[in-house]
């Protein structure tokens, strides 16, 4: 696995850091999959697991305590022009996974991990968003056996259906929350 670069890691020959590219390719941070790495960034911070550099395929985004955490993100507003505001819905498809350690895709399709964090972004007025503003993130965990037994078919979920399901939580609350979920005494 490799490890964290700096941000004044240069570019060689070009005059120009790592820093710099950062900051244009990623800091539309409402754009789909910047928001999505910023979720995973955030749930990762909640539980101390972003010392490590993040690994882009994998069976799921975080071993935790033996456990496999997914995350996955919606938000309301988005980066491109809107005529309304966008629908909560969730990917939960059972899928092949792939091994990052072991370089090998596996047999079966199945839901990798042992539960979900569904991130959402909760601004809903585009003229006034502040994406790294914490108070505006809802969190909602739930275990994959949970889903496997009411929804094992399902290939989406929607918010309205999770909030059915369980409670929103806060970011301070998102550790204490996954450990409850997972059994790990903390």
């Amino acid at each position: 696995m490799a490890s964290k670069i700096t941000d004044e890691l240069e570019i060689k020959g070009t005059g120009t850091s790592v820093f710099e590219f950062w900051r244009w390719a990623y800091s539309d941070l409402l754009s789909n999959t910047n928001r999505g790495i910023l979720a995973e960034f955030l749930v990762g911070d909640a539980l101390g697991l972003t010392n490590e550099p993040r690994i882009e395929w994998d069976k799921a985004d975080f071993e935790y305590h033996g456990n496999f955490i997914e995350v996955k993100s919606a938000a309301y507003i988005q980066a491109w022009k809107q005529k309304q505001l966008s629908k909560i819905i969730f990917n939960i498809p059972k899928a092949k996974s792939w091994d990052y350690l072991t370089g090998e895709m596996s047999a079966d399709s199945k839901r990798n991990s042992d539960c979900y964090v569904f991130c959402v972004y909760t601004d809903q007025n585009k003229a006034d968003y502040d994406i790294l503003d914490i108070h505006r993130w809802e969190f909602y965990v739930l275990s994959t056996a949970f889903l496997n037994e009411h929804f094992p078919e399902q290939k989406s979920i929607s918010l309205s259906t999770l909030q059915k399901s369980c409670r929103a939580i806060n970011y301070n609350d998102l550790k204490a929350e996954i450990d409850y979920l997972l059994g790990i005494d903390g």
